[in-house]
């Protein structure tokens, strides 16, 4: 296949979770401007909706549906919604996540519970139930969200978030495990581990109280800088794509460089 080709989606299915803002966003618009059609899925579902409403000006098919990750009983549904609307699922991104702010030594348990239900319980049951599909249709890609804080401790004034870090250090050995078992599949799963990216989740940031720990977290990343959009939709389509049929297994760091040091 000439390049074109390898990295073309068209007639693909990407169910991407929490693809109504942030990382979700910019992959899922990533992977649309590649042909592939998108199911979209958020507890929000507001957001998802003006997403898929963008998405669709750019000639390809989007939907959106509510879904907390959290939720198993909404995991089936998500699928089964996706599966009645388009037929197949081909590529799914298991972004969503969430985050818990609280000092280590009194970090509630509710919230340890909540953020391992939605960054790692579910990454695990929608790769279960989209692997299934995937083996009927003889292949297909599965890309995990993990993030630089799952290869590394943080200081607690600029990421108390015991939690966070814990859950997506999971999400890396599960996609490596994954990667393997899946691979007489012809199931590819990577992740991308982003660094600071210029999302919602990182509003806090802009706050006058947290200037110290901006300028340390500036500090951290040799290119300066929070990354955007086009840093990351791309490596999304790479992994979705046929470009990417021998690579499984990997964590692909997108962090300006913070973890190189």
């Amino acid at each position: 296949m000439r390049v074109p080709q390898l990295f073309d989606l068209k007639g693909k299915v990407a169910l991407v979770t929490g693809g109504g803002r942030g990382l979700g966003k910019f992959i899922a618009t990533g992977l649309a401007e590649a042909g592939a059609d998108l199911a979209l899925a958020s507890r929000k579902i507001q957001n998802c909706q003006k997403v898929a409403e963008d998405l669709r000006k750019l000639g390809v098919r989007a939907s959106a549906f509510p879904c907390d990750v959290a939720k198993v009983e909404d995991l089936e549904n998500l699928v089964q919604a996706t599966l009645n609307t388009y037929g197949r699922i081909d590529i799914l991104v298991n972004n969503s996540g969430m985050t818990w702010g609280a000092p280590t030594l009194e970090y509630p348990l509710d919230k340890w519970e909540r953020t391992m239900a939605v960054n790692v319980r579910s990454v695990f049951l929608l790769s279960q139930k989209a692997a299934k599909i995937m083996i009927s249709q003889k292949g297909g890609k599965i890309i995990n969200i993990a993030s630089t804080q799952g290869f590394r401790g943080a200081d607690e004034d600029i990421h108390p978030a015991l939690a966070y870090n814990a859950s997506k250090g999971a999400v890396v050995t599960l996609t490596k495990d994954l990667a393997i078992k899946l691979a007489r599949y012809n199931i590819q799963v990577n992740a991308i581990a982003p660094g600071y990216f210029a999302t919602d989740m990182l509003t806090w940031l802009e706050e006058d109280r947290y200037k110290s720990a901006k300028e340390k977290i500036y500090g951290l990343i040799p290119m300066n800088r929070m990354g955007r959009e086009e840093d990351i939709k791309g490596l999304g389509v790479f992994l979705a794509s046929a470009a990417s049929n021998f690579i499984t297994g990997e964590i692909i760091l997108v962090d300006g460089g913070q973890l190189a040091r």
